[in-house]
């Protein structure tokens, strides 16, 4: 089997879609010897900022000394970010063996599993050859039937932010979903909350009582951000002082502050981690895609929020760093399945003007009909054909108006939109 082939293979069963449940993985699992038994973990849900919780908290970890794995989706460049040893991507030839390995054990279910149960299984695989000291597992949809469930109580899980969104799947209210997130608590394993809505903290927080578990929040009064920036952001923390992070947008001190905590709550089970190591890892970490300054000149920032919570995290960090009202060009492209009513709505509040595109996939809403949603906000929205078409005509228009552009929405935009970028407007 090629690399080739063995993505072939993966995403020949994405038509099965998602199919919620864990007989399926268990059984898969079970027949390449439960790699999963064999690894430490840090559990993470949550609807919006776990996979930057992720970065940062693996970030922590490694600078603490410890071989981390890290679980994410969905990628932005290559397949291979999905699972990593010690901050590096897993190469094509490992990935090939694993594949390869596993496939005679999938074909031979009579439930076939689902792609990511078949990638879940693949990085429990990789991580356990890996030798990893501790993995930071992040949920794919939900918690209490995804596919990383299967594993036995973890160091830690962690829920973030929770929203509306996957509501087919994981139900209609914020009370609903936060039970299904809070599926992935288990006897004894301390819980960390860090999200702020107050019906799904009471959830969470019961839950958490009913498996005896210890269960912590930040203080989010404690945090003291000291300087934000598109570079990023300096802020203190309780006794903590001059906590530097790379990444940019208002929210992520606050993912910081959770990954602090979490940190902490590690440290008391016997980890090794200090408040240098936390610094270290923090400074050092990356998470591209997020309110990530892409050029400076003109200021070109990609933000990969697309439900109503993750906009609106945008377009309150872009009212910070460029002003409030429509003061910046938007390029923007999101999934059809999103709420898109609500995301034309927020974006308006900020947008001068719109390139509207259709992200290369079938659930993708087209230019087309997501310009309209815009003019339907007095915004001057104009679809283009393709990516590249809009990366270029958005870019004039910020050049032109001298104003920054944000390109926003679908992760799915993020390869293309740099690969036209670097054609457009190349980084000196």
């Amino acid at each position: 089997m090629t690399y080739k082939e063995a993505l072939e293979y993966i995403h020949s069963i994405e038509w099965r879609g998602s199919r919620p449940g864990l007989s399926r993985i268990r059984e898969l699992c079970a027949a390449i010897g439960n790699p999963q038994k064999n690894l430490c973990f840090v559990h993470v849900a949550g609807t919006n900022g776990k996979g930057s919780f992720c970065a940062m908290l693996e970030s922590v970890l490694r600078a603490s000394g410890y071989k981390t794995g890290l679980f994410t989706s969905p990628y932005v460049k290559t397949f291979r970010e999905r699972m990593r040893v010690g901050g590096e991507n897993i190469t094509e030839e490992e990935l090939t063996s694993i594949i390869e390995f596993i496939k005679p054990f999938a074909d031979s279910m009579a439930d076939l599993p689902t792609e990511f149960e078949l990638i879940t299984a693949a990085a429990f695989e990789y991580f356990r050859r890996s030798r990893c000291d501790i993995v930071v597992l992040e949920v794919g949809m939900g918690g209490r039937l995804d596919s990383t469930n299967i594993i036995d109580p973890p160091e830690l899980a962690a829920i973030g932010e929770i929203s509306l969104d996957h509501t087919s799947f994981l139900g209609s209210t914020i009370k609903a979903i936060a039970g299904e997130k809070a599926g992935i608590i288990k006897d004894d394993s301390p819980v960390l909350f860090y999200g702020t809505d107050k019906e799904a903290y009471s959830v969470i927080e019961s839950a958490a009582k009913n498996h005896g578990c210890e269960f912590r929040t930040p203080d989010y009064d404690a945090l003291f951000v000291k300087k934000s920036t598109p570079h990023g952001s300096i802020f203190d923390y309780k006794e903590m002082r001059d906590v530097k992070i790379p990444l940019a947008g208002l929210y992520q001190p606050k993912n910081a502050t959770a990954v602090i905590e979490a940190a902490q709550m590690l440290a008391a089970k016997g980890w090794n981690i200090i408040e240098e190591t936390i610094k270290a890892g923090l400074l050092s970490v990356s998470w591209p895609a997020r309110f990530e300054l892409l050029r400076e000149n003109p200021i070109i920032i990609f933000d990969g929020g697309h439900n109503p919570q993750g906009v609106r995290a945008c377009a309150d960090s872009v009212a910070a760093y460029f002003g409030t009202g429509r003061c910046v060009t938007v390029l923007t492209g999101i999934m059809k399945d999103k709420d898109t009513d609500v995301a034309a709505s927020v974006i308006s509040e900020m947008a001068a003007s719109v390139y509207t595109v259709t992200p290369a996939n079938a659930r993708a809403l087209s230019a087309a009909e997501y310009a309209v949603k815009f003019r339907e906000h007095s915004v001057p929205a104009t679809p283009c054909e393709t990516v590249g078409d809009g990366v270029r005509a958005a870019v004039a228009d910020a050049v032109a108006n001298n104003r920054p552009l944000i390109i926003n929405g679908s992760l799915y935009l993020y390869e293309e939109a740099l690969r036209e970028l670097d054609i457009v407007c190349p980084k000196s």
